[in-house]
C-alpha cells in the first residue's frame, strides 16, 4: 500500500484512530479505546468488513496505542509492514500560536504542553498520543492539525471579548473556536455540493454531536463561530450549557457556596441535554420526549430553540446565505431536529422539502426545495480523512 496516513485523535479517556488511503479517501481500517483509565475498558477495531472487540481493562493512552497497532497485527494488517507515510495528530488547542498543520517537532510538543491551561482536559492526552506514536512511528512525519486553526481568520469584531483589554491580552481571553477540522471540511463539501468554487459560497454549518458548535463561513474563511475561549460557549450540548449569563455562575458562588471547581463540574458535566431531562444522549432524549417526558420534550425545544437563534445570527453576519449544513451525529441523523430548526424561515427563502428530509439513507443530500433560496445540506463529516490529508502535504 501507499499514500497512507495514520489519524490519532488522543482524547481525554478515548483514542480513536483511522488508517487512511489519502489517494482513494477512504478509511482502510479505524477503531477506538474506550474508558482509558477505568476498570473496564473496550477497544474496538474495524478492517476488511470485520469487526473484532476487546474488553479489558486500559491502565492508561501508552497501553491504549500500544493495543491498538497489536490489532492491526492480529486482524490482517501489520502497520510496520503497510508503508504508513505520515501519522496525523487531532490536536484542540493551538491558541494563538497554531493557526495551520504543524509538523511535530520537540519544541512544538513543549508549546502545547504550555498551551494546556486553555484545554486542561484535551491538551495533555494530546500531546501523550504524539509522544507515544513517536515511538512507534519514528522515521515518518507527524502532524498537528488543530481545532482552533481553521477560525485564525476570525474578524476582530468576533473574536474579541468585551472585558479589560489588559487582562485579555495576559491571559489569551478571546474567541479561539474548536470543530475547525470539521467546519473547513463540511464547508469545501457544501461548495463542491452546490458544483461552485469554494470562494463563491457563503454558508452556515452546524457541528451537532455531543459537543456542538456552529460556524459562519463567507467564501471559505470562517467570520463568526459558537465556541469561544473554550468549547463550553454556544449551542446546547450533551453535557455542556453552552451560552449562559456569567452572572448565573456569581450567583451560584455567594448563594449555592460553589467554588471554581464546582461550577466546572456543573456547566461541562451537568448541563446541556443531561442537566435539562437526566440523560445526554440525543437518542434517548427523542426517546422520553416521543413518551411523554416533558422535561425531555423541554430539553428538545431549548436545544432547537437555541440553534434558530445561531441560524437567524449568521444569517445577518454573513447577508447571504447560501447554504445551510447539518452534520455530526445528530445533525446527520435527526430529520426532526433539522426540520423543525429551520421551521417558519420560509419568508427568508429557507424551504426544507419533508420528504427528502425524512428521507432513508445518508450520504451527502439536498433536503431543501426547489425553491428555496438557501440550500439545505446534510453533508457528513470526515475529520479524519481532511486530517490525512492536511498530513500528506508534508510527505
Amino acid at each position: 500500500m501507499s499514500g497512507l496516513v495514520l489519524v490519532i485523535n488522543s482524547g481525554s479517556s478515548s483514542i480513536k484512530y483511522e488508517l487512511v488511503d489519502v489517494a482513494r479517501e477512504c478509511a482502510v481500517a479505524s477503531g477506538i479505546v474506550e474508558r482509558i483509565g477505568e476498570p473496564q475498558g473496550r477497544l474496538t477495531h474495524a478492517y476488511d468488513g470485520r469487526t473484532s472487540e476487546w474488553n479489558g481493562e486500559v491502565a492508561d493512552h501508552t497501553q491504549a496505542l500500544t493495543m491498538a497497532y497489536r490489532m492491526f497485527a492480529e486482524t490482517g494488517l501489520d502497520l510496520d509492514e503497510a508503508g504508513v507515510a505520515a501519522v496525523g495528530h487531532r490536536l484542540v488547542h493551538g491558541g494563538k500560536v497554531f493557526t495551520q498543520p504543524t509538523l511535530i517537532t520537540p519544541e512544538v510538543v513543549e508549546t502545547i504542553e504550555r498551551l494546556a491551561d486553555l484545554a486542561p482536559l484535551h491538551n495533555p492526552a494530546n500531546i501523550i498520543g504524539i509522544e507515544v506514536a513517536q515511538e512507534h512511528f519514528p522515521d515518518v512525519p507527524h502532524v498537528g492539525v488543530f481545532d482552533t486553526g481553521f477560525f485564525h481568520t476570525l474578524p476582530p469584531a468576533a473574536a474579541a471579548y468585551a472585558i479589560d483589554a489588559d487582562v485579555a491580552e495576559r491571559y489569551g481571553v478571546q474567541r479561539y473556536g474548536f470543530h475547525g477540522t470539521s467546519h473547513k471540511y463540511v464547508s469545501e463539501r457544501a461548495a463542491r455540493l452546490l458544483g461552485r468554487p469554494c470562494e463563491d459560497v457563503d454558508s452556515i454549518v452546524l457541528h451537532l454531536g455531543n459537543g456542538a458548535s456552529a460556524s459562519a463561513v463567507r467564501g471559505g474563511r470562517a467570520v463568526e463561530t459558537s465556541m469561544g475561549l473554550t468549547p463550553l460557549e454556544g449551542l446546547v450540548m450533551g453535557t455542556r450549557s453552552g451560552d449562559i449569563d456569567p452572572g448565573v455562575l456569581l450567583h451560584l458562588g455567594r448563594h449555592a457556596g460553589m467554588d471554581i471547581a464546582d461550577i466546572d463540574e456543573l456547566l461541562n458535566r451537568r448541563s446541556g441535554l443531561k442537566g435539562l431531562s437526566g440523560v445526554n444522549d440525543f437518542r434517548a432524549v427523542t426517546e422520553r420526549r416521543e413518551a411523554g417526558d416533558e422535561r425531555a420534550a423541554l430539553a428538545y425545544d431549548v436545544y432547537v430553540h437555541r440553534l434558530r437563534k445561531y441560524v437567524g445570527a449568521y444569517m445577518a453576519v454573513l447577508g447571504r446565505v447560501d447554504a445551510i449544513a447539518f452534520t455530526a451525529g445528530v445533525g446527520e441523523n435527526s430529520a426532526s431536529v433539522r426540520e423543525d430548526a429551520l421551521a417558519g424561515l420560509e419568508g427568508f427563502g429557507i424551504e426544507v422539502d419533508p420528504a427528502a428530509n425524512r428521507a432513508r439513507g445518508g450520504g451527502e443530500r439536498v433536503i431543501s426545495t426547489a425553491a428555496s433560496k438557501t440550500a439545505v445540506l446534510v453533508v457528513p463529516t470526515d475529520e479524519e480523512l481532511a486530517i490525512a490529508k492536511a498530513a500528506w502535504e508534508f510527505v
